[in-house]
């Protein structure tokens, strides 16, 4: 059976903690709108700030719809599985917000994540999400899963982009500076990074 939470600390700041994926689903206001559901990982790329606010680094990819969703009305929700180990489901719903490169908060936020190489990536934004609820479930009928490695695929695709480079890349993918439905995405050019 579920329980409600009022923070994110304890067991269940060491679950999420664990976990070396998770999921971030977003949807625009509109009705007919494209819901988005994306899995992160990547070992570092996750933090927990508070009681009731977490942080991942959003990396380099395919679209920005994330970003997007964010910027029109700020709606996530993350979840974490449990592959191994005692079943286990936790979502934090609550309201997130891309804070970009050029954000004077973006260096401190930055701080949270030492055990990761952000520049490896293409660093596009760091994603602040501060929960308005915590819930967890059972999770019974989550597959076992073995967890390996993480792949070094994208490192090595995104080390090799500078600034410039990975700007231009951006602007000719077709859902970066603008959702799939048309809202604004990622902003660019890139400022310059200062890590």
């Amino acid at each position: 059976m579920g329980k409600t939470y009022e923070r994110i600390d304890g067991r269940l700041r060491t679950f999420i903690e664990a976990q070396p994926m998770f999921f971030t689903a977003t949807a625009p206001l509109s009705e007919g709108g494209t819901v988005n559901l994306s899995p992160k990982g990547l070992t570092g790329s996750f933090a927990v700030l508070d009681e009731r606010t977490v942080a991942y680094l959003d990396f380099a990819g395919s679209t920005a719809e994330t970003i997007a969703h964010l910027r029109e009305n700020g709606r996530i929700t993350l979840m974490w599985c449990a592959f191994q180990g005692p079943p286990n489901i936790v979502r934090v719903h609550g309201h997130g917000e891309p804070v970009f490169r050029d954000d004077a908060r973006f260096k401190e936020l930055l701080e949270h994540f030492p055990h990761i190489d952000p520049t490896q990536h293409g660093l596009r934004a760091i994603i602040v999400v501060t929960a308005e609820l915590v819930r967890d479930s059972c999770g019974y009928a989550v597959p076992f899963m073995s967890y390996d490695a993480d792949r070094d695929l994208h490192g090595r695709r995104f080390a090799r982009e500078d600034d410039a480079s990975l700007s231009e890349y951006f602007k000719k993918k077709e859902h970066i500076e603008q959702s799939i439905d048309g809202l604004p995405g990622l902003p660019l050019p890139l400022p310059p990074t200062t890590v």
